[in-house]
Formats: structure tokens, sequence, C-alpha cells
């Protein structure tokens, strides 16, 4: 795998803290950051599973003031960033601090821009488009998988056009992210899976993008053999805190080298599914995983090796590429089977007539920009046909 040893380069990452007990330090984390008045932003599951008022606790040590608001569905939308955006201003708050997984995270970070720049959510969609930075934010991961804490992403549901748009800036990269494997114990085997295999896109996505560093491989493909050791176990294991630490650690690995090294067709096309059809973001990254990496192969061959190799794969340096392209499509499905995602997109609802429409917004996603391989119309119809 060539390493690209001279090109300029950016990083961006957060402060973040990581071990148990972190998401106890959300007060002292947000006094710091200049917080008096916090809107905490969370969902009805989050908060039925205990984490929020955790963190709500720890804000009230501090002498923190605080607002909940938990209007924040799966593939959040602007409609709902809009109404945390009016219960911020209402409450004269100065702070966010967001509990739970991809969804929370995301719209608090919508909440912050929108605050900082009175202008809609929907305007900021696109690479550094955010003038303003948002108000301090921090993030609580409940979910070992979206990397939300630690990215420079936003992925919110446009329920006008119904695509999902990428706000992809430094200015909601969060301030602190506070990560505890504890806070995922709560999660069901289905969320975990969903969420794990999600986290493991991101790496395979960020180690064959075209936007790779030397930095960024390093943490996909640890990323990857965390995921490999540590998903089956927290499946089978659910309060195995061991387990749960192996895959919050290939998650936050995973998080920062997609942020920084961008995705690829697998995310482009998951998000099309979920602003069309209102689909899982994890599950639809899993059904479509290994039929991407089997068209995108050719493109970046010696890097799919080393995910193959990563994710257990026996392949020796002399095997040819199409019996290391089948030996990686193997490992692939067979740690789906095992942690029982084993569905396919027509499960999901989504019909033969949707392909057109589905290809369509996933070409104009900025994640396919990354992609190794030049997809065109067919081939995305193709790839989308195969997963029904």
């Amino acid at each position: 795998m060539e390493d690209n040893l001279i090109e300029l380069r950016k990083f961006v990452a957060p402060e973040f803290v990581y071990g148990a007990g972190a998401v106890d330090l959300a007060g002292r984390y947000a006094q710091n950051l200049g917080m008096r008045r916090v809107l905490v932003v969370t969902d009805p599951g989050v908060a039925e599973a205990g984490w929020a008022g955790v963190a709500v606790e720890s804000l009230a040590r501090s002498g923190l003031e605080t607002t909940l608001f938990d209007q924040v569905s799966p593939n959040p939308r602007d409609t709902q960033v809009m109404l945390g955006a009016e219960r911020f201003r209402e409450h004269g708050c100065d702070g966010i601090v967001a509990v739970g997984g991809g969804s929370p995270m995301d719209l608090a970070k919508g909440v912050g821009i929108v605050c900082s720049n009175n202008r809609h959510v929907l305007e900021f969609e696109g690479v550094d488009n955010v003038p303003r930075p948002s108000p301090p934010l921090v993030c609580i991961p409940t979910t070992a998988g979206s990397s939300a804490d630690v990215s420079q992403f936003a992925i919110i549901t446009d329920t006008g056009r119904k695509v999902k748009i990428a706000i992809v800036s430094k200015t909601v990269v969060p301030d602190a992210a506070l990560i505890d494997p504890a806070a995922t114990i709560t999660m069901d085997r289905e969320l975990t899976a969903n969420t794990g295999l999600d986290a493991l896109t991101h790496a395979v996505e960020a180690l064959v993008s075209n936007a790779n560093s030397p930095v960024t491989d390093l943490l996909a493909l640890e990323a990857v053999r965390r995921i490999a050791r540590g998903l089956p176990g927290a499946i089978d294991r659910p309060d195995d805190i061991q387990a749960r630490s192996e895959q919050m650690l290939g998650s936050l690995y995973a998080g920062m080298a997609f942020s920084n090294a961008i995705l690829g067709a697998v995310h482009a096309m998951a998000h099309s599914l979920g602003g069309l059809l209102d689909l899982p973001h994890g599950q639809c990254n899993a059904i479509l995983l290994d039929a991407v990496v089997a068209m995108n192969f050719p493109a970046a061959p010696a890097r799919y090796r080393r995910f193959g190799q990563a994710l257990g794969a026996d392949i020796p340096e002399a095997m040819p590429d199409d019996e290391a392209r089948d030996a990686i499509i193997d490992a692939l499905r067979a740690l789906k089977r095992r942690v029982g995602v084993t569905g396919t997109l027509s499960q999901l609802g989504v019909r033969p007539e949707d392909i057109a429409r589905l290809a369509q917004h996933a070409l104009a996603d900025p994640c396919m920009a990354t992609n190794p391989l030049a997809l065109d119309r067919d081939d995305v119809e193709r790839l989308f046909q195969s997963a029904l």
C-alpha cells in the first residue's frame, strides 16, 4: 500500500476523553467551555435508558441550567433541527450537550450552526459552507458506530426533497467528546450489530478513499482489527465491557479516519436510502458493503487486501487478485452472518421502481467524490439491484 508521505493534508479532531466515567464529566467540560444554560439534545430511547439523565445530573452538580430537547428521530429531519434551534433561543441557551447516537449528535450540530449563523440548516449543505462556528458543543455517544462525536460531518434529512444532505465543516467538529464504552451496554442486539457494521464501513471506505493519508490509514486499519474482535463479543455478551470497549475504540478510530479521508459509494447509497425511504443507516451500509467492495476492488486492490487481512481473511501475498477479492467478500459475509445481519433491501421495502431515483440521489452525494472508482448511473443502479 503506497503512502502519500509528502502530500499536504489537513487533519481535524476534537478533544476527547475515553474510558469509564467519561459521561460524568459532562458538567466539568460544559463549565470549562463557558456554558451556563445548556440545551441537552437526546432521543426518547436514550432518555429512557437513563444516559441523558446521567448527563443532566452532572451538569446540575456544576451549577448549570438545562433544557431537554428529545424530539429527535432516526435520520434526523431539517424540521427537527429548526425546532431545536427555537428551543435553544427560547431558553437563552449558550451551549449544547448531545447524548445519544448519530441522530442526536447530528441534530445538535445542526442546531448549533443554525443559532450561530441565523440561517436555515439546509443552507449549509456541502463542504465548508458554515461561516460561523457553533456555540460550545459536547458530544456523549451511546452507540459505537456513527462517530459523529469526533467527525466534521452532520447528516440531516431534507424533508422537502426526501434526500439526506451532508454538512462537512470543521465548525461542526465538537469541542469535546466524552466517550464511555459503558454507555453502549444498553443497546440491543440489532442496534449493536447495525452500528458496528456502520463503523466497519467507515473504516474500509476511509482506507480506500482517494483522499487517504498515512494517518487515516493507520486509524482505519486498527479500527477494522478492533471491530472484527469486539463486535461478535458485544453481540454474544452484551454486558462484556471489554468487548464493548473494543467496539467503541474501533468506532472512534474509524470516525477519525473517515472524518479526514471522507467516505465512498456505500455511504452515498445509504444516505440516498435513508433520505428517500427513511431506512436504518447502519443496516443499509451493511447490506450494500460487500457488493460495493466487489465493484471497487480493481481500483484499489492493495488497499482492499490490507482491509481483508485486518478483518482476518487469509490473503497471502502471492494470491491472485480475483481470489483475494473473493476471500474478502467471504470474510465480510461471514462477519455479517455472525452478528445476524443477513437481510436485503427488498426486505426493508425497497422496490425495483425506486432504484432510478435512489441512484440519482446517490450520485449527487459528496461521499461519492472520494470513492476509489468513478461510478456512473448504470453502475449504481446495478449495485442497488444486486442488494434487493
